[in-house]
């Protein structure tokens, strides 16, 4: 018979926060386990240390490097995973030898603990007991006696060590925050409370539950004298008084009934990823108004700074984000509505001119500033396949039936041009590429040939040239392009795909 293994956290860091059930399973145990940093003492053993048995066997399980560096081939990651690999071989022998062994979790097991690493290699093989914890959070905003999320207020639990543009977009999208892994980022981690405007109401808390514990605004805290034990809590917008900062049906701005002046309505394209594709004048626009108005994933791109309000939607409801945008501008409140590539090539600008229709919205100027589009970013790692006539088509049958678009499909293919693909396949959408193909080699030669660009310019970039007979419609997704090249279209002896600018008669 093997041991028996246990997770057992044990609170935030005051003995009479263990639970019950915790308590009695480290006073039976054969081992007692904890993990601690080097020349350290463990703080979930100082919290046990005096419900440990006097003949249990202790493992201290001490962390070789507790920095983002290390002497390893495989560098910190590397370290940490000998490491973990090594500790559960410790544990696995005394589970075999029938021994039962707990292992001591500070806070919950299952919560930013270093229980998981070893439940990731043992549970499955012995079976895991998992006791919960009092978590450092709930000790905290005990601490500072304030509620932290009321009503429908939205809680969300960040790392520090997140970038500070990230962080800063977290906390300017969420309603309550609790801000964990402290200490050397806590420098970081005020400006990003400061750029999303939620310095005011942000509280620090050191040490929730154990001695020398104490709380005072974080605006008050130096930050030379931040340690691990210690957390932030940003209380929910409902207790503020403030109105949610990142809602699809986020309301307007509350109209008091005095005339206003509309103001200029923008619509950007932010480009097909990088920073470095945004356009001077789109980040100059971005840094002017005080509100952003898109689709989730592009609102995020944008950083966030004092003042910004977010309003970020689902990917089907372009009307409804272009007349918030509208009723926004109508008040007289600066607003950019953003749109990954260029706004004006399957964007957000047509959606704002379908809705700028309205006769409400007269009034409203609307201004569109071009982006760098997908198709140009494609084609520029390609080489030069556009570089003669070409045609744009989406694949996408959401706003228009699919027997338009093999018509042009087919009507592309017999003029020979070369043909840039947007929304070739999505989750819902897995046949239309295929169907694509199919009809292009009605008209084209199967030499014919294909780029396909994924993610270009983001992580994970990959660019493929084939042709159209060899197109593996399978592997064309949500976050792909395609360029169908002409009959003229060629690849040069290094690889680079070019379409010459003449047609021979």
């Amino acid at each position: 018979m093997t041991g028996r293994f246990h997770g057992v956290g044990v609170g935030p860091g005051d003995p009479e926060l263990i639970t019950l059930k915790g308590a009695r399973l480290i006073a039976a145990a054969d081992v007692v386990a904890y993990h601690c940093g080097p020349g350290k003492e463990s703080n979930a053993r100082r919290t046990a240390r005096d419900l440990i048995p006097a003949g249990a066997v202790e493992e201290r399980l001490v962390y070789p490097v507790t920095t983002g560096t290390a002497d390893h081939p495989g560098g910190y990651q590397g370290a940490l995973a000998d490491f973990y690999e090594e500790s559960a071989a410790r544990l696995a022998a005394h589970l075999d030898a029938g021994r039962d062994v707990v292992l001591l979790s500070e806070g919950d097991p299952l919560f930013y603990g270093s229980y998981m690493y070893m439940h990731d290699r043992l549970a499955e093989r012995y079976g895991a007991e998992i006791v919960p914890g009092v978590p450092a959070l709930a000790a905290a905003t005990a601490a500072a006696a304030s509620p932290l999320a009321r009503q429908t207020d939205v809680l969300t639990v960040l790392p520090g060590t997140l970038p500070e543009p990230e962080l800063a977009r977290r906390l300017a999208d969420t309603d309550a925050a609790v801000i964990m892994k402290l200490g050397r980022t806590f420098p970081a981690v005020r400006r990003a409370l400061e750029a999303a405007g939620r310095l005011e109401h942000a509280v620090y808390v050191e040490r929730a539950s154990m001695e020398g514990e104490r709380r005072l605004p974080v605006a008050e805290v130096d930050p030379d004298a931040v340690p691990y034990f210690s957390l932030i809590l940003v209380t929910g917008d409902s207790r503020n008084g403030t109105r949610s900062r990142n809602r699809g049906a986020a309301e307007p701005a509350a109209d008091t009934g005095l005339p206003a002046s509309a103001e200029e309505l923008l619509v950007v394209g932010l480009g097909p990823g990088p920073d470095r594709w945004l356009t001077p004048e789109v980040r100059e626009a971005l840094a002017g108004v005080d509100h952003v108005v898109g689709y989730g994933p592009y609102v995020a791109r944008v950083p966030q700074r004092p003042g910004l309000i977010r309003h970020a939607s689902g990917n089907t409801v372009e009307l409804d984000r272009a007349r918030l945008a509208l009723d926004l501008a109508a008040k007289g409140e600066r607003v950019a509505v953003v749109s990954g590539g260029d706004a004006g090539i399957f964007g957000m600008a047509t959606a704002v001119f379908e809705a700028a229709e309205d006769p409400r919205y007269r009034d409203v100027p609307v201004r569109v500033l071009p982006g760098v589009s997908a198709v140009q970013a494609v084609a520029a790692r390609a080489g030069a396949p556009v570089g003669g006539d070409f045609a744009v088509m989406s694949l996408s049958d959401r706003l228009k039936p699919w027997d338009v678009i093999e018509r042009r499909l087919r009507a592309v293919a017999d003029a020979d041009l070369a043909l840039a693909l947007y929304n070739p396949a999505s989750r819902s959408r897995t046949g239309q590429i295929a169907t694509a193909r199919r009809v292009l080699l009605e008209h084209r030669d199967p030499d014919t040939v294909v780029v396909v660009g994924r993610d270009v310019g983001r992580d994970g970039e990959d660019l493929t040239v084939t042709t159209l007979g060899g197109l593996d419609p399978a592997a064309v997704d949500m976050r792909c392009l395609l360029i169908v090249g002409a009959s003229g279209t060629r690849v040069s002896p290094s690889g680079r795909v070019w379409t010459p600018r003449w047609v021979k008669p």
